[in-house]
């Protein structure tokens, strides 16, 4: 193995560790605006993505930036569907019948 892709790897794990960590820690109050960026973060792996599967550099690289397309876009809608759910959460239900 070269250097390059031992070293990316363990910054790929260090980084998902701590991204991880951070996460967790995150109050439910911050939980919708968290959201909200992760989703825009998302939204720039997909187009990383589909630059990545249009190259045609390999086919490796064709199936995994495919992958990637859809794993990154079924985070971003499930991110926004939860922060959907959240806000409707705050919203002022009507008035209950005594």
């Amino acid at each position: 193995m070269k250097l390059d892709l031992v070293t990316s790897l363990y910054v790929f794990m260090l980084a998902a560790f701590i991204g991880f960590e951070v996460i967790r820690r995150v109050t439910p109050l911050l939980h919708t605006p968290l959201m909200s960026l992760t989703n825009a973060l998302d939204a720039i792996a997909v187009v990383g993505a589909i630059i990545l599967a249009g190259a045609e550099r390999s086919t490796l690289a064709t199936w995994l930036g495919t992958i990637a397309i859809v794993a990154a876009t079924s985070n971003v809608v499930g991110g926004f569907v939860i922060t959907d759910r959240m806000l409707k959460m705050f919203k002022a239900s009507a008035p209950r019948k005594q």
